[in-house]
């Protein structure tokens, strides 16, 4: 596997490629990923934690998106000479930049497949990095970008069916498999609301919202906040918690403080997702989203684990996530229709616990064991036989 962003960098990608790299080692397969190195600082190490092979290249910083690498062009041509000499069945591309230079490249040395995961909607996300460029033009350019890389490769997964007519309607023509990315369910397994409200010092009766997002102005979190003021007047003791960082989060401190919303918003950045994550889900009365442009929408389905009831907006990706889930509430991108669902909500607690209770149910067919079978069987189908012994 190759890709431009992974741990300690946390978004859905860095989380989607662990996922599938663990769940292809306890199927008994063997995975190495290409990713950048972030520094000696940057805590990347607790992220090797060696069940696969991690290589790590070295990298500089993006002058206009800081949180990200990339990868340096003399390290290219060493580690393709390095990975070339070793035996694969598929090279498996994640983010298109030297990620998929590098898998490209490996691919027509060893002419062994090259499957690429269209993670990002591009088209949606390049104005908000390159806000300087016309927002046509950075439009037309993204989907040029997608149509030259994506015919690179032998084969394309996406994570859901509006992605794949996404990459329909730019004209692509790359055989195109639609498999979501998941969750692991036991990891979803623990966790404890009364804990996070204890340490944070929220009473228990305190109404209280929760959303898990990086802090981008695509993430749509300042419609929440918006959504947030409009329900104060009703629940004035109502808290929203938002986990997660990003380069937005000082535009959204200053519209909360704006919106005079700073006794009722807090903000606690990356928290461990095997233990304080776990908490702050599980300390919500209600999962609100709003996101309209994720391929997927991991964290709605995470939601739906830990039995957090969900309202959210159903755009792209996290509809079809939503769609026929009984643990959610579907909204249009509207504050008052946003704040109507999630007040009726918080007025019921009958109907939170309804919401509650088929959470796990519906997190259950998204369940990396059974998605991951998919993904193998695509791999065998296109591996190329190894030429027979002598």
């Amino acid at each position: 596997m190759f890709s431009d962003v992974y741990f300690p960098r946390v978004n859905g990608v860095s989380t989607s490629i662990r996922t599938f790299a663990q769940a292809l080692v306890r199927m008994g397969h063997a995975v190495t990923l290409v990713a950048p190195d972030y520094g000696a600082d940057s805590g990347q190490e607790q992220h090797d934690d060696g069940s696969f092979e991690i290589i790590r290249l070295p990298a500089r910083v993006i002058f206009f998106d800081p949180e990200d690498r990339l990868i340096k062009g003399a390290a290219l041509a060493g580690i393709t000479r390095r990975l070339a000499v070793r035996d694969w069945d598929v090279i498996h591309v994640h983010t298109p930049f030297r990620a998929h230079q590098l898998g490209v490249r490996l691919g027509r040395l060893t002419g062994v497949p090259v499957v690429e995961t269209y993670h990002t909607y591009f088209e949606e996300y390049v104005g908000h990095y390159l806000p300087w460029l016309p927002t046509g033009l950075a439009r037309w350019g993204a989907r040029r970008a997608s149509r030259y890389l994506c015919h690179g490769v032998d084969h394309l997964i996406v994570p859901s069916a509006q992605m794949e007519q996404v990459l329909d309607r730019y004209g692509i023509r790359t055989p195109c498999t639609v498999i979501p990315t998941g969750i692991d369910l036991a990891e979803f397994a623990g966790g404890e609301g009364a804990r996070f409200r204890d340490t944070h010092g929220i009473d228990h009766d305190v109404p209280t919202l929760v959303t898990v997002s990086r802090l981008s102005r695509e993430k749509n979190i300042g419609f929440l906040i918006r959504v947030v003021g409009r329900l104060v007047p009703e629940f004035p003791t109502l808290q929203f918690l938002i986990a997660g960082e990003g380069p937005d989060a000082t535009r959204l401190r200053q519209l909360v403080a704006a919106l005079r919303l700073q006794d009722n918003v807090r903000f606690f950045g990356n928290l461990d997702r095997r233990t304080s994550l776990l908490d702050a889900y599980r300390a919500g009365d209600v999962f609100v989203f709003a996101s309209p442009t994720e391929t997927q929408g991991l964290v709605l389905i995470e939601a739906m684990a830990v039995g957090t009831p969900i309202v959210s907006t159903a755009v792209m990706g996290t509809a079809t996530v939503l769609r026929d889930a009984r643990s959610a509430r579907v909204s249009e991108e509207d504050e008052t229709a946003f704040s109507g669902h999630v007040a009726s909500l918080l007025r019921a607690p009958e109907a939170r616990a309804a919401l509650a209770q088929a959470g796990p149910i519906d997190a259950s067919a998204w369940s990396t064991e059974v998605l991951m079978r998919r993904v193998v069987d695509l791999y065998a189908s296109l591996a190329r036989p190894f030429p027979a012994l002598a």
